[in-house]
This record gives C-alpha cells, sequence and structure tokens, in this order.
C-alpha cells in the first residue's frame, strides 16, 4: 500500500468522532435529487415516434418465470403497438455480465437493457453507454419514480435508467425449528440472536444453528451492524471513500466473529465441509431446519421457502430487521435498472416500449417477477392485477420502511465478493478457520478495497 497520508490515516489520527461531522450520514442524498434535476433540465428531446415499422432488440437475464413473463409481455405490447417488434435476447445470470461487458465495450448492445445498478459506473461512468432518459420523457412519465430512486440511477449528470424495483436485505426464520428450541417469537434484538444460539446448541445439539451466513452474507450484516452503531453510511455513495476507521471495521468484524463463538452461525468450515459453495437454499441443513434462518435480499424469500420441506415449510417466516444500535443500519439498492443504449436508433419507441413494462398495462404481466415494482403506476396494476408475491411484499415494505443508508458503487465489485476468491471469502475464512480477530484481518479487508478504487 502506498506510504501517503490516507483517508484511513487521517480518521486513525483526527479519530472516528471528529471525522463523522465531515462524512455523509446514512439518508443524505440531495446531490442525487439536484443532479436529476439539474440533468432533467439540460437534456434535449429526441426526435419523434416514427411511422415507418420499427425493430428493437431488448435483452434481461433471470429465470424461466422471468423469461416467460417478458416474452408474454413483449407479445401483448407488440399488439398494442403494431408498428413495432421487439427481438429479445435473454439467459440465466452466469455469465451474463461478461457478455454484456463486452457488447457495451462494441457498441453492440441490445437498444433496451435490463441492467444492474452498479453497471451504470462500470460501463458508463462518463454517461458514454446509456441515453439520459430526460430526453424521452415525452414517452416516459418519470414522475411515476420517487426523486431519491430515480436519483440513485443519476451518473455523469444523467438519468441513465429508471430502477425497476428497490431491494435490501431482511432475516427469514424458521420458526418451526425455533418452537423446537423452545423460542416462540422471531428474535428483535442482538441479545435474542445470542440466546437463540444457546437454546438451539442447548435442547437441539451441536449441529442446529439460528442462522447460516456465507462470507458476502457476513459482510453485509456487518455493515449493518456498523451503520446501527454509528449512523453513517459504510462509505461515500459517489466517491466511495470510506467512512470507518480500521478500529470501527475491526469490531465489525469481531460481531460476526461473535456469532460464530456464541453458536448463533454455523461456522464456514462445517458448511463448506458438507455443501462446498452450494447456495444454502440448496443445503440439506435448510431444507431439514438444521439452519433456521438467513439474511438475504428480500426477493428471496419464495425461493427460500419453496425449498423446505413438507415439515418445515409453514414455520417459514418474514423476520424484523434488528436494531443494533441507536440508528436504523442497512442499506436499500437499485435491485436492477431498464436502460436504453446510445446506440438505439429509436429512442422514442424503446421509452414506450419501457413506459409500457412498468407504468403500463405490461406491468400486470411482469408483477413481481423484477422484485417489487418501483414505479407507482406500475405497482398499482400489478397490485390490481393479483400479480404481487404476497410474501416478498412483506419483505420488502419491512426493508424500505426500516433502512437508511445508501450503497456505494465499489461495494459489490467482483474482487471482493466473489465466492471462493473475493476478498470478503478471504477475510471471513480466515477469522473462522485460523480462529483471527478482526485485527489481524482488518488490514485484508482495506487492501482489497483499495484494489477495487476504494478511498481509504
Amino acid at each position: 500500500m502506498s506510504k501517503a497520508i490516507s483517508r484511513r490515516d487521517f480518521l486513525k489520527v483526527t479519530g472516528a468522532v471528529g471525522a463523522a461531522g465531515l462524512l455523509a450520514a446514512c439518508g443524505g442524498n440531495g446531490g442525487a435529487a439536484s443532479s436529476t434535476a439539474s440533468s432533467a433540465a439540460e437534456a434535449a428531446s429526441v426526435a419523434g415516434l416514427s411511422s415507418d415499422p420499427v425493430t428493437l432488440t431488448m435483452s434481461w437475464w433471470g429465470g424461466e418465470s422471468r423469461h416467460n413473463a417478458y416474452q408474454e409481455a413483449l407479445k401483448a405490447f407488440s399488439a398494442e403497438h403494431t408498428t413495432i417488434t421487439v427481438n429479445p435476447t435473454f439467459a440465466a445470470w452466469s455469465g451474463w455480465e461478461d457478455t454484456m461487458s463486452t457488447k457495451f465495450a462494441g457498441g453492440v448492445a441490445e437498444d433496451v437493457c435490463q441492467i444492474n445498478w452498479n453497471w451504470l459506473y462500470n460501463y458508463s461512468g462518463n454517461g458514454q453507454t446509456f441515453l439520459d432518459l430526460n430526453s424521452v420523457t415525452d414517452y416516459l412519465d418519470m414522475s411515476q419514480w420517487d426523486d431519491a430512486k430515480l436519483g440513485a440511477c443519476n451518473v455523469a449528470n444523467a438519468q441513465q435508467c429508471v430502477p425497476i424495483s428497490m431491494t435490501g436485505r431482511i432475516f427469514y426464520w424458521n420458526m418451526t425449528t425455533f418452537n423446537k428450541a423452545g423460542i416462540t417469537e422471531v428474535p428483535a434484538t442482538e441479545d435474542d440472536l445470542f440466546a437463540a444460539g444457546k437454546a438451539f446448541q442447548e435442547k437441539l445439539g451441536d449441529d442446529y444453528y439460528p442462522l447460516h451466513l456465507g462470507a458476502y452474507d457476513r459482510m453485509i450484516l456487518m455493515v449493518f451492524y456498523l451503520e446501527s452503531k454509528y449512523g453513517k453510511d459504510w462509505a461515500d455513495p459517489t466517491t466511495s471513500t470510506l467512512n470507518y476507521t480500521a478500529d470501527e471495521i475491526a469490531e465489525g468484524i469481531d460481531f460476526i466473529k461473535s456469532l460464530v463463538d456464541g453458536h448463533v452461525i454455523m461456522p464456514l468450515p462445517t458448511y463448506y465441509g458438507a455443501n462446498g459453495d452450494g447456495a444454502t437454499h440448496q443445503s440439506n441443513e435448510w431444507i431439514t431446519g438444521k439452519i433456521a434462518g438467513i439474511f438475504e435480499w428480500d426477493s428471496a424469500a419464495s425461493k427460500y421457502q419453496d425449498a423446505l420441506d413438507e415439515e418445515n415449510k409453514p414455520g417459514f417466516t418474514v423476520g424484523e430487521e434488528i436494531k443494533f444500535g441507536d440508528y436504523n443500519g442497512g442499506f436499500s439498492k437499485v435491485s436492477m435498472g431498464m436502460a436504453i443504449t446510445k446506440t438505439c436508433k429509436n429512442p422514442a419507441e424503446a421509452a414506450t416500449l419501457i413506459e409500457y413494462l412498468w407504468n403500463g398495462d405490461g406491468a400486470a404481466i411482469m408483477g413481481s417477477e423484477c422484485g417489487i415494482p418501483a414505479s407507482k403506476a406500475g405497482l398499482a396494476t400489478a397490485q390490481a392485477a393479483g400479480k404481487i408475491n404476497e410474501l416478498v411484499a412483506e419483505a420488502n415494505g419491512k426493508v424500505m420502511s426500516f433502512v437508511s443508508c445508501q450503497l456505494d458503487p465499489l461495494f459489490e465489485s467482483s474482487d471482493l465478493k466473489a465466492t471462493g476468491t473475493g476478498t470478503y471469502q478471504e477475510v471471513f475464512d480466515t477469522v473462522d478457520y485460523d480462529n483471527k480477530s478482526g485485527a489481524d484481518v482488518v488490514d485484508v479487508l482495506l487492501d482489497g478495497m483499495s484494489a477495487v478504487g476504494y478511498t481509504v
């Protein structure tokens, strides 16, 4: 690492309290809102709808049910807009980002793209890839999205996408197993977690755990914990300047270690020994109730409930966010967005398609296939059609009413979060395998963060 005085060293010298006054507090986004207004005023309108037949291309990733919903919606769109044909490209997530990054670099991506939020920074940080949607407001009603949600998609002073949905993490519990341990209420406090760990071990045995967290899950919960205690974003949501000292981060890592030591979460070596890198919902421990809790995206509720066996499925419960300090920790983020590429030759028609899918009749077909719709009109349409998954809606409502912090675009860098090879994995594997403390591994985390562009 550089020997120059870094922000990390500055924070060590000045102290967290003094520096905190200079740092962004959770929930602040006035800059994003003003950027949205500025770009809206400056964007020039595109040419109008063509009187000739038009062919658009569109791409997305997802599972079979999402593919089916999109294709049904596109068929309905073309029936209503008879001069517009949409040719789709879609696949599962595995390898999708590599495919799209190559297309973006080559200027050959589809006209309309379902994108991840951090792609705005990774592939269009200077506004070079995606159209400013303020130029198509004659065809796309931007007022259906809250300013804060739009602001999260405003990069390089351009509204580069609209948010399809917002998401965040919440606890899910298998109360069938909790009841066997003599616990009848979902954990609501830090003390409840540790009490559950003790009860599970004493009443059910060493192979039962209230919670399982993979390495990336641990990192998210650690940040949630620190934000609850200190009331500041993990990092500046625009510049990715870290807001925490090494000592504070070590404290967060030690909190995760205390959950392992207290039999609250399954040690990673134990999980790997039985499941390798397999997903939690596919593990025998989850299916049979030996792992009785997870901390997952609100959109994952159905996946985890459906994976449980018949004995445990009735006990699946959306939990409550846990307040670990004086503040509401945790972040929400744009789950995915819808963008128009700058190479699109018919942006008015492309905007008309987005309007149909997320503000219009198409929302009744898409439902919650891409999460709970962020568009007010889209949500109302999907609800009226009975296409909102109630479990996902409950989880999303609890997340959005609680979390107060913002996510920075580097947090989900593949070099940090990749299963098996990422920095987060290295840190928490070392803690579990070698019984190391937060102080022992904090520099590994900070070095990994610096390597992907964080200012630490």
